[in-house]
């Protein structure tokens, strides 16, 4: 529902938001209570003594007033529990609790004043009671500095803009305009405070031009996908909540996919088993661009001791070595993760700044190329590059409509372009080695950044093959996403959420929340302890909700800012020239682990791999998985599981030029 008004400015909260922190606060109080009822009683005696008059009015006050605000916090749970998020009606006098409760904070703070002050002097009264005092003052201290921290954490900075709106009707007569107007001017409220939020979050890296550029791409991004909207983090979670049951539902009612087998395409690079192969192998480059950090996370026992004794040597090598700090541990774990000597690698960079990746170039005797690894997020500045969403124009020289591109990676991937050819680097590695052929690979933003670097090389390397594991969805338009499959393979698994993520994909998945949520009819507390209980002991999933009637599908496609209703006002999409629907590289292999996922340990996952359609990708899935199956560790775990199980089968055919239909192969 929406967010709470009060004090005429709207708070990042609902309120059906209070049953749970209510209830820890009633617990805590009455247990307070008993305790210095307790002391009161069993002690009384013993205040006979200087100041024990104070002590003991200090007690007995003290019980009054915690007996009134635990019967405070009683009233505003129980108001708190009733009716839905979409039903707020029940809840009316929540706010008149709420001033009431913060009322009796001032006594309270005054009497927890007061008590400090009387134990601060000589007492001289009997210890129990003292160190009780002792106890109280400072218990009341900390729930007092905890209501502050919740208070700031709650506290809408555009509070104040959107309370008259939070409270207004969402259906007079010739709003339209004026809300309009309003939504305009919240948006660019909205992008002012998310890029100082940016900015102070980022406040240690440097302000250059670039820099300056992405904090501005990325407050714009942030307020497109949050200010339209006024609910809640907790609706979020619910809806959430609601979504994962409901795609669960939806998986178990439907029948098993029919496994169908073809010829084998034209081109052997059509083979799964080839390209699986070809996958497992190129990992290990682009998991080796990580560097150090990577490789201690995966080897956390022994990967120190392996990679030590390069931290703390001094080697002169053939190879170029750039930026960063530790770059011989970098080197050590490099030559761990890919098994090549240290003659082997051409180049090696570890300069990272907005929209300039890491990359490392080595030859790889074994699959006889030269091998370009671009690495993936792992710094502030690699954010601001992700978040950098706006598509931007390619000049590739092909005979397209649209060669459009993620503004951000396309920068870096030019960056890299520049550096391999503008500073002869592909050109030393060519002179060492001229008949091998040039593979570029990349994970995460490395992936987005090598499929667009391969676009580039193209004109000068025409067998240029790219292999993108977990790429960005928002990455390029349909025409080179159809164009890349020539020489583009990328891998997702399971329900991977950064191939899925896109801003049309958010947009979809803040409509798909509004719908879950409209349609239920339970409370807030009882969605989210359900879906607690589902993700941890399982169970039967919540089935999908009713669909909405004919009115409420037309309000679907307006966002909330009225209590009435979740979907009653109007907000301009997301702007089609600035973000176009944007889709993930190449051809694309799916791993998707057998059986039910998301409860089994990943150490133990089976998986089966097949040739995927990229509409597949068009929907976020919710799951437990949906960041861990980013991560190049459980990713590479996947591989070499699937490598070394049960063979797949050779007539599985890839989409597009190899074959449209999809097929699945039990690995």
């Amino acid at each position: 529902m929406p967010g709470m008004v009060l004090f005429g400015r709207r708070w990042a909260i609902a309120s059906d938001d209070l049953v749970f922190p209510g209830l820890f606060e009633l617990f805590l109080r009455v247990l307070w209570w008993i305790g210095i009822l307790t002391l009161y009683v069993r002690h009384r005696a013993r205040l006979d003594c200087a100041g024990g008059v104070l002590l003991s009015s200090y007690l007995i006050v003290l019980i009054i007033l915690l007996a009134v605000i635990i019967c405070t916090v009683s009233a505003i749970v129980g108001v708190s529990m009733r009716g839905t998020i979409c039903n707020p009606g029940p809840r009316k006098s929540m706010s008149k609790l709420l001033y009431v409760r913060l009322a009796l904070f001032l006594p309270e703070m005054a009497w927890a004043s007061v008590g400090a002050a009387w134990i601060a002097g000589s007492l001289q009264c009997d210890r129990i009671v003292v160190n009780g005092i002792i106890a109280t003052v400072v218990v009341s201290w900390i729930i007092i500095v905890s209501t502050a921290v919740t208070i700031f954490i709650v506290f809408d900075p555009l509070g104040g803009k959107m309370a008259p709106h939070s409270t207004a009707s969402p259906s007079l007569p010739g709003s339209s305009q004026e809300s309009g107007q309003f939504l305009t001017g919240l948006r660019t409220a909205a992008t002012s405070v998310w890029e100082r939020r940016v900015k102070f979050m980022c406040c240690c890296i440097g302000r250059d031009d670039h820099t300056r550029v992405a904090f501005s791409s990325t407050a714009e991004l942030l307020s497109t996908c949050f200010s339209d909207t006024d609910l809640v983090p907790s609706d979020i979670a619910a809806g959430l909540s609601l979504l994962r049951q409901q795609q669960d539902s939806v998986r178990d009612s439907q029948e098993p996919k029919e496994v169908t087998s073809h010829s084998p395409g034209s081109s052997p690079e059509g083979d799964l088993n080839a390209e699986l192969e070809n996958c497992h192998h190129y990992m290990q480059f682009a998991a080796a661009a990580y560097g150090w950090p990577l490789y201690i996370y995966r080897n956390p026992f022994t990967g120190l001791c392996k990679i030590g004794g390069d931290c703390c040597r001094s080697r002169t090598t053939e190879y170029d070595v750039v930026g960063g700090e530790h770059l011989h541990c970098h080197f050590g774990s490099i030559l761990h993760t890919t098994g090549l000597q240290y003659r082997d690698f051409i180049h090696i960079s570890f300069h990272d700044k907005v929209y300039e990746l890491p990359f490392i170039v080595a030859l790889d005797h074994r699959k006889e190329c030269v091998v370009v690894a671009v690495r993936g997020t792992m710094s502030l500045h690699d954010v601001l590059t992700d978040l950098s969403a706006e598509s931007e124009t390619l000049d590739l020289g092909y005979d397209a409509q649209d060669c459009l591109a993620h503004k951000g990676i396309s920068q870096a991937a030019r960056y890299v372009y520049r550096r391999l050819v503008s500073d002869g680097i592909l050109s030393q590695a060519f002179s060492v080695a001229p008949e091998y052929r040039l593979v570029v690979v990349g994970h995460s933003l490395g992936a987005g950044a090598a499929a667009l670097l391969a676009f580039m090389l193209r004109s000068s390397y025409p067998h240029v093959r790219c292999y993108a594991f977990s790429p960005p969805r928002g990455l390029l338009s349909k025409s080179l996403h159809e164009h890349s499959k020539d020489f583009t393979v990328s891998l997702v698994l399971g329900k991977d959420v950064i191939p899925r993520l896109s801003v049309a994909n958010l947009e979809d998945l803040k409509r798909r929340i509004l719908r879950a949520i409209a349609n239920c009819n339970r409370p807030k507390y009882e969605i989210l302890l359900r879906g607690c209980w589902y993700e941890l002991f399982g169970g039967s999933p919540q089935g999908p909700p009713t669909e909405l009637d004919t009115c409420g599908r037309v309000d679907l496609t307006q966002p909330l800012l009225g209590e009435q209703s979740l979907l009653t006002r109007g907000s301009p999409l997301p702007s089609p020239t600035k973000y176009p629907p944007l889709y993930l590289p190449g051809r694309i292999i799916h791993l998707e682990e057998e059986g039910a996922s998301g409860r089994c340990s990943c150490y133990t996952s089976q998986y089966t791999a097949r040739w995927a359609q990229e509409s597949e990708f068009s929907k976020i899935l919710i799951g437990p998985k949906m960041l861990t199956d980013h991560m190049p560790d459980i990713l590479m775990r996947a591989l070499d599981r699937v490598v070394s199980g049960p063979a797949v089968c050779d007539a599985c055919p890839a989409p597009g030029g190899f074959g449209a239909d999809d097929t699945r192969a039990p690995l």
